[in-house]
């Protein structure tokens, strides 16, 4: 039988038979690698709870054979020729490579390792190539793959740069309670149980036809529309399920209109923030409760759980779409818009965008849920920056600490601080949320050796934008927290004051080690334009002393100038009592003095006592 006499196949595959000494390549008009850190969270959070739910620690390894399938969606395969090329499902695929290629490196010396290289990649002739063929990525996968880790150029494709960051991220993403006994099993589980269905076409017009066809909203019923189905039958029929009908089909659309899935997402998040009284206990054999099941089945938790958050009537059935949904559900649009769209720097929600940046998604539950439907403008804003501001100082602290802020380390401590400050008035919530980070035995006094590595550099760009806008603010200019994170034309990296020449500091450390590490330390950082470190980068500190003036305050303060020609700066200087100083030359002692500096700021910009300044209308 000839190709266009098979005009389209649709099969079951594990994903061993998927991916296992397969190759595939992508169009060149769909190569963009554009999942975010929250798709991720969702499929890692998916698959392990799900295998959690099957596994029980006196299992053998071939029962895993018994445990039941896993769907996992379908893929879309246009097949040209004896090459396949992937039409839809490159971004699960991908993020699918990642886990396996992370799984590798987690079963690095175990002895009942489970062999996974064939369903990353494939070896002819001697010559290794990655089963999801895309050149720009390959010396990025390489590396991630033999290393655990890549730089990425600072030119790198969109794509570089979220494989580099999802990488990163999988190391929180993944749960403590598989990396032991577990490991092997739920690798076993992941190739041979969890399944996709394959579709296959044999020329690109059926390809897309069916692509188009599965991606018309109108076709399929998502577990949002399931959701709406229920409550609207559930009310009185006429006008009351129309106008509730109406309002439903608005709210969501404009949440989607700001971001894709954003509908669904609120929902999950409302619900969560506002309902969830359980998580899954984090040891072997922890069932899913409902912050998971809202997860991941929102729509039949709610059905099972109508009575037990007041939904009795029809008129209940009403108030919660017209009333609760139109108030939650406005609140969380201006949570994504200032997490992404815009950004004001005297807004109450700009440490939501500072959050964002930093990744951390789970933020969002927390803002909804010390809301009320009875709460004013003001009261709104003051819970929302409470908890915004809390939640700042919580990632500032772990992430000076070298903790982690991932998803999965931080959902179990995130859902019991969500659970505790439940509807909370601004004075109570800012007492609670005082006191927890007062009893977490952290602070910038408990680490004063911060230095940048591969895993933290995006974070220390973050504290470091943070640090220098802190100035430039204090001393009298305009914000300029967005071009320093990247979000204008002008291209910002973290720059060592020294360059990286041992050979230039051989009177103070002996061996290139020390230096590398001591030259590591926050102190030693700045935020520069690309350009600027191009330019002189290997220059002497001494030869880019005079240029550091015309750069931002953090660098400008090193230069003497910046204490005699900048009223300003002069001013905040006075006023903050912090030790800021000049420095002609700059040796290993300056670097700690400058380090020290950094964290007097950083206890200006993430101090406690603000929370309480803004419960009562100060701050």
């Amino acid at each position: 039988m000839t190709d266009t006499d098979r005009s389209i196949d649709g099969v079951a595959k594990t994903i061993a038979e998927v991916l296992e000494k397969k190759k595939y390549s992508i169009d060149y008009y769909q190569r963009e690698y554009k999942w975010e850190s929250k798709q991720l969270a969702e499929l890692v959070a998916d698959l392990t709870a799900s295998f959690l739910e099957l596994y029980e620690p006196g299992h053998a390894r071939k029962d895993v054979g018994k445990y039941p399938g896993y769907f996992l969606g379908s893929i879309i395969i246009s097949q040209k020729g004896s090459q396949p090329f992937i039409v839809d499902g490159q971004q699960r695929l991908t993020s699918l490579t990642l886990l396996l290629t992370f799984l590798r490196r987690l079963q690095h010396g175990r002895e009942d390792l489970v062999n996974i290289d064939e369903l990353i990649y494939s070896e002819k002739f001697g010559d290794k190539s990655f089963n999801l063929d895309v050149t720009d990525r390959n010396e990025c996968m390489d590396a991630l793959f033999e290393n655990g880790e890549y730089e990425a150029p600072a030119d790198a494709p969109e794509s570089v740069r979220n494989l580099v960051e999802r990488y990163a991220e999988l190391e929180g993403l993944f749960p403590d309670e598989l990396r032991d006994e577990a490991l092997p099993f739920f690798i076993d589980w992941l190739k041979d149980r969890v399944q996709l269905v394959r579709i296959t076409a044999y020329s690109d017009d059926d390809a897309y036809a069916i692509f188009e066809t599965m991606n018309d909203r109108g076709l399929k019923l998502t577990p949002a529309d399931m959701l709406k189905g229920y409550l609207l039958a559930s009310m009185e029929d006429g006008r009351p399920r129309t106008k509730a009908n109406d309002l439903w089909r608005l709210r969501l659309r404009a949440l989607d209109e700001v971001a894709d899935d954003a509908g669904s997402d609120f929902l999950k998040t409302w619900l969560r923030s506002q309902y969830s009284n359980k998580i899954r206990e984090r040891k072997k054999g922890g069932r899913p409760e409902d912050w998971d099941r809202i997860g991941t089945e929102f729509h039949r938790w709610l059905r099972g759980s109508h009575e037990e958050i007041g939904l009795n009537s029809r008129e209940d059935f009403y108030q919660f779409v017209v009333h609760d949904l139109d108030f939650y559900s406005h609140q969380y649009e201006r949570v994504l818009k200032a997490s992404t769209k815009v950004f004001y720097p005297d807004s109450p929600l700009r440490f939501v965008r500072f959050n964002a940046d930093l990744g951390f998604t789970l933020q969002n539950q927390l803002l909804l849920s010390p809301l009320t439907v009875e709460d004013n403008q003001q009261s709104i804003d003051q819970k929302m920056e409470i908890v915004g501001r809390f939640t700042d100082i919580l990632l500032a602290r772990r992430i000076w600490n070298f903790r982690a802020t991932a998803y999965s380390t931080m959902q179990y401590a995130m859902f019991t601080v969500m659970r505790d400050i439940r509807g909370l008035s601004a004075v109570d919530l800012a007492h609670t949320l005082y006191d927890y980070l007062s009893n977490t035995g952290e602070s910038f006094d408990s680490n004063d050796d911060l230095y940048v590595h591969q895993q933290n550099r995006r974070q220390l760009h973050m504290l470091l934008a943070r640090l220098t806008d802190w100035i430039t603010v204090g001393s009298g200019q305009a914000s300029r927290y967005i071009e320093l994170t990247n979000g204008t034309n002008v291209r910002y990296e973290v720059e060592h004051i020294w360059a990286n020449l041992h050979e230039r500091h051989t009177e103070e450390f002996s061996h290139h080690a020390d230096f590398a590490r001591h030259r590591n330390r926050i102190g030693d950082l700045l935020l520069l334009p690309k350009q600027f470190n191009a330019s002189y980068r290997d220059d002497t500190y001494e030869e880019k002393l005079p240029h550091y003036f015309g750069q931002n305050l953090l660098a400008a303060s090193l230069n003497s100038l910046s204490y005699q020609k900048n009223p300003g700066f002069i001013a905040l200087v006075k006023s903050s009592g912090l030790p800021f100083k000049a420095y002609e030359h700059f040796k290993a002692a300056d670097v700690v003095e400058r380090g020290n500096l950094y964290r007097l700021i950083a206890e200006q910009i993430w101090n406690p006592d603000d929370l309480l300044a803004v419960a009562s209308g100060g701050a």
